[in-house]
């Protein structure tokens, strides 16, 4: 099976400029290709990784990816898939945003390959330098404005306004793309379904600025938006988004977002995210309709993409403590992989060395009032560290303390806290 029929089966392909030329071009040459990834945070989040993901499809085929940080860019902001202006970020913020990206980038590409290695661009390097002049005159006359009128990410916004900052975004993204495939040979540019516009934008000032009757060898492809079967935006949880930065996102909950995965959409993540073969993906596909209750298509899901993020030490964690929540065995837990497994979970801090169980309750609002703290124990509601504990006198001391700092406290069956000892 060829690249681009790979592609479609896993249902990565929305639109191709040129099929049959794209396929001609990737059976004869080695191609380079590259993705834009704007600084607009100081992470990327999962909503990223299916462009990466796409890269390095097309380097594992044997062709080169150029991932290009929008540094310039980033200072502009896409209209591209919003109905209301960007906030301008400072140049020194998205500097850092840049460097943060940069690095992320580097740990999901292959750089070594001699052949096929990536290559990292920042397109503040070229845009910086250009005056305003040698933009209007040497960019700008090749864009009417009835053209970029009519493009989609222009057009959806011109009843709610858009300022002319944005308006200019597509032509410096095609200014990228024109300049890559000048010096870089970059003859592809792929992207996610609302960057179709300014694809083709660039495709055209490349046309452009060649040679009279010189015929161009360049291509735009790009992804589908990705959907949810229960409606809601993929990448977002009741904690907010998910990003790829372990500090902002441990890789617990990376495990996570990923093994809850809708069975409805399951198996579309695995094609999309995973480097599964077709045959796997079809038996992943039989355990769905047949033992969902097993979710070992989750399991499989969540094991790859997280092996990719985070590497295997920060998967074989995440599932430390996954299987430990699951069972209750709270003990068999670290310090860090606590505060990985109770990052959300309501905190308390206690400054003495130990704590009656009563007031520790009380204080902590894991009971509203002493008198339901009391029923709480006498009940068996309470459990510390996994186990369960009915002795209305007891004291929470160094034996409980996990690392010497941390007690789980559980009421109930699902409500957990989080006691921390300075």
């Amino acid at each position: 099976m060829d690249l681009l029929q790979d592609l479609k089966e896993r249902g990565l392909v929305n639109q191709i400029t040129d099929e049959e030329g794209l396929k001609d071009h990737l059976e004869k040459e080695t191609v380079t290709l590259y993705c834009g990834f704007d600084p607009t945070a100081d992470s990327l989040h999962v909503g990223n990784l299916l462009p990466i993901m796409l890269l390095k499809r097309f380097q594992q085929a044997g062709h080169r990816p150029i991932a290009l940080v929008g540094g310039g860019t980033g200072l502009i902001g896409d209209p591209s898939g919003r109905n209301s202006e960007r906030q301008l970020n400072e140049a020194h913020v998205v500097q850092e945003w840049s460097a943060k990206i940069k690095s992320q980038l580097e740990k999901l590409l292959d750089f070594d390959d001699e052949k096929t290695g990536a290559v990292i661009a920042n397109n503040y390097d070229w845009l910086s330098d250009m005056t305003i002049i040698e933009f209007l005159r040497d960019i700008g006359k090749h864009f009417s404005v009835n053209y970029m009128l009519a493009k989609e990410s222009v057009e959806s916004r011109i009843e709610g306004g858009i300022s002319y900052t944005e308006f200019s975004y597509m032509i410096l993204q095609s200014l990228d793309f024109m300049k890559l495939y000048k010096e870089k040979n970059c003859t592809l540019q792929v992207g996610g379904s609302d960057q179709w516009g300014n694809i083709t934008a660039g495709l055209e000032l490349i046309r452009r600025n060649s040679e009279e009757g010189e015929r161009t060898k360049a291509f735009g492809l790009t992804v589908p938006l990705i959907t949810k079967a229960d409606g809601t935006k993929f990448g977002k949880t009741a904690g907010g988004a998910i990003w790829l930065d372990p500090e902002k996102t441990t890789p617990y909950e990376f495990y996570q977002f990923w093994i809850n995965a809708d069975d409805r959409d399951v198996i579309k993540f695995i094609k999309y995210f995973t480097f599964l073969d077709h045959d796997e993906i079809k038996e992943l596909e039989k355990e769905v309709e047949t033992r969902p209750e097993k979710r070992l298509a989750q399991k499989r899901l969540a094991e790859e993409v997280t092996r990719m993020v985070h590497g295997e030490d920060a998967l074989k964690q995440a599932q430390k403590i996954s299987a430990a929540l699951f069972s209750g065995d709270i003990k068999s837990l670290n310090g860090e992989e606590i505060e990985q497994g109770f990052k959300d979970v309501p905190s308390h801090t206690v400054s003495e060395k130990e704590k009656g169980l009563i007031d520790l309750l009380v204080e902590g609002k894991i009971s509203s009032s002493k008198r339901q703290a009391r029923e709480d124990i006498q009940n068996g509601a309470i459990y510390i560290n996994g186990e369960r504990q009915q002795d209305l006198t007891y004291v929470v001391g160094k034996s409980d303390k996990i690392d010497g700092k941390f007690t789980i406290i559980r009421r109930g069956k699902k409500k957990y806290f989080l006691i921390r000892f300075e």
